[in-house]
This record gives C-alpha cells, structure tokens and sequence, in this order.
C-alpha cells in the first residue's frame, strides 16, 4: 500500500485495532475455556488451587485484561516518546508471556481449538509489536502536535 505525502500513517489506529482484537482473543481464549460447562461437561481442573491464593489469581487476571484497556485508551491520547517506549515495551511483555502461555497450553494438553486461538493470538501480538515498534521510532513533526 503507497501513501501520498500529505497522508501520515496513523500508528495510533492500527494498534489500537490491534489491542482490541487482542483482548477479544484473550476474552475468547477465556471463554472457550468454559465452554463445556454449558453443554453439562466437566471441565479440566488444575490443582494449582491448593498452592495459589484464588485471590491473587483473580487481581493478576484483572491487570493482565485491564492492561490492554489502558493501553488502548492511552493510546489514544498520548504520542511522546516516553510513552511509546513504554508501550514498546508493554506489546513485548505481552508478547513473552503469550508464548509462555501457548508452551504451558501445549503441556497441559489443551484442545487443539484453543492452541489455535493462542497461535492466533501470537500472530496478532507480533503484529502489535512491528506497528509498536515503528510508531516508537516514528518522528513526530511540531505541526503534528498542534
């Protein structure tokens, strides 16, 4: 795709499309997870319990979904360097642990649907990492920021 020279990127856009598609995926991923529950099936139970506090559990899920949401809305809002830097940094987080939780996925056995979804879920990361990336390196014009 060729963009006239009056037209800029808009890095903005297209990573806040991408985290959007992002925490619906990670929502999905969630769901699917509970899926059997609905047709009266049971569903695979960790013994993680016993060595967990729920609670934390439950604060850790919130900021890891709560995270995106931030981010969507920062970015919408924020262009300095510093906050893209740190957003960088946040889509690489992001993308780490993913593939931590795909190699966890496939170790516990998983459905094949959900290891799909987390390959998915990779690909739309790593893609959220090059737009992040040249957003980060982009340079802003003054006549930009007015």
């Amino acid at each position: 795709m060729k963009f006239s020279s009056d037209r800029t990127i808009n890095y903005q856009e297209k990573i806040i499309a991408l985290w959007t598609v992002f925490l619906l995926g990670t929502l999905f991923h969630t769901q699917l997870a509970l899926m059997p529950l609905f047709h009266g099936l049971s569903v695979a139970e960790s013994h993680t319990h016993e060595f967990v506090d729920l609670s934390f559990v439950m604060w850790f899920m919130l900021v890891i979904f709560t995270l995106p949401m931030i981010a969507i809305v920062a970015t919408a809002f924020e262009y300095s360097k510093r906050y893209r830097i740190f957003h960088f940094g946040l889509t690489i987080f992001y993308t780490v642990s993913n593939f931590l939780h795909f190699l966890l996925d496939i170790l516990v056995k998983v459905p094949n649907y959900q290891l799909f979804l987390m390959v998915f879920l990779l690909v739309i990361g790593i893609l959220l990492n090059i737009v992040s990336f040249q957003w980060m390196r982009h340079r802003v014009s003054r006549t930009h920021l007015a």
